[in-house]
């Protein structure tokens, strides 16, 4: 079975900064787009950045713009999104889901991960 994982969630003060990580097995990151999404409970989920096969990273919220990055490592199977500046409103579970195409709706993904939980705050 195709899976992704994803880490390095946690508790940080607004200001601050964390790197999510998304970790594929048994298939290739490297042939996907990969997107990050963000959920919030009572809310649905929102697409916020994906890092296309090339490496570029589109933001969809313009929340996130110029504080969130993402990048690969085709060789780990992994792709990164660096979170900083963060704000209390960033806290969510994130996901990412892999793809064919950068887009910011959930239905066009069929593979994702369990989700890590991001906290923000003092």
């Amino acid at each position: 079975q195709l899976q992704l994982v994803e880490s390095g969630g946690g508790l940080v003060q607004p200001g601050g900064s964390l790197r999510l990580s998304c970790v594929a097995s048994r298939f290739t990151l490297e042939h996907h787009d990969i997107t990050w999404f963000r959920q919030v409970p009572g809310k649905e989920r929102e697409g916020i950045s994906c890092i296309s096969k090339s490496g570029s990273t589109t933001n969809f919220a313009d929340a996130v713009k110029g504080r969130f990055t993402g990048s690969r490592d085709n060789a780990k199977n992994t792709v990164y999104l660096q979170m900083n500046n963060l704000k209390p409103d960033d806290s969510a579970i994130y996901y990412c889901a892999a793809g064919l195409g950068c887009t910011s709706k959930v239905g066009d993904y069929n593979y994702w991960g369990q989700g890590t939980r991001v906290t923000i705050s003092s």
